[in-house]
């Protein structure tokens, strides 16, 4: 199966400000096994060695946070489950093994449900140490200003130094 890409920007949420300049990226069947490819065990290998390299495996919160210090790209290596991007209005996206979601600093996100066996690799950019802030709207306001100072990561965590990457045609300040 092929990788799909899909990319969307999210808008300020009154309790999360997502990424005003920056989309998410959802690649569809980026670990999917078929034709030889990299299957969802290699998520986590695949990640670390495109330099997203703080990582954890385990289940994705289910209340509604984000990150002002930097990215997150989440790697769906069992299970499936429903992630909601961008707060209340934003989008619902629907994950299965092999799919993987990079969110840039400031989107909310959180697990609205998953199958008993959902297990996630998460990852951050250059051995970033996340920050978590929870809905509040002043801490929204405050944190814009760190959101903009977050960089571009080098490697895209899926493609890598590919220029044809998703990172590279779709992350441009």
């Amino acid at each position: 199966m092929d990788i799909q890409v899909q990319s969307f920007f999210l808008k300020e949420h009154g309790q999360t400000p997502n990424n005003p300049t920056l989309p998410v990226i959802f690649y569809q069947n980026a670990f999917d096994g078929e034709d030889g490819g990299q299957s969802p065990e290699d998520i986590e290998g695949a990640f670390k060695s495109h330099g997203w390299t703080t990582g954890w495996t385990g289940d994705v919160h289910d209340e509604l946070h984000y990150h002002s210090n930097t990215h997150e790209v989440l790697g769906v290596r069992r299970g499936s489950g429903t992630i909601l991007a961008g707060g209340d209005s934003g989008q619902r996206l629907e994950v299965k093994p092999g799919d993987v979601i990079l969110l840039p600093a400031g989107t909310g996100h959180m697990k609205v449900d998953s199958s008993d066996d959902f297990e996630v690799i998460g990852a951050y950019p250059d051995g970033a140490e996340p920050n978590k802030i929870k809905r509040d709207p002043a801490k929204a306001a405050q944190a814009k200003h760190t959101i903009s100072n977050v960089g571009i990561p080098q490697l895209d965590p899926v493609f890598g130094e590919d220029d044809q990457s998703p990172v590279c045609h779709k992350w441009i300040k």
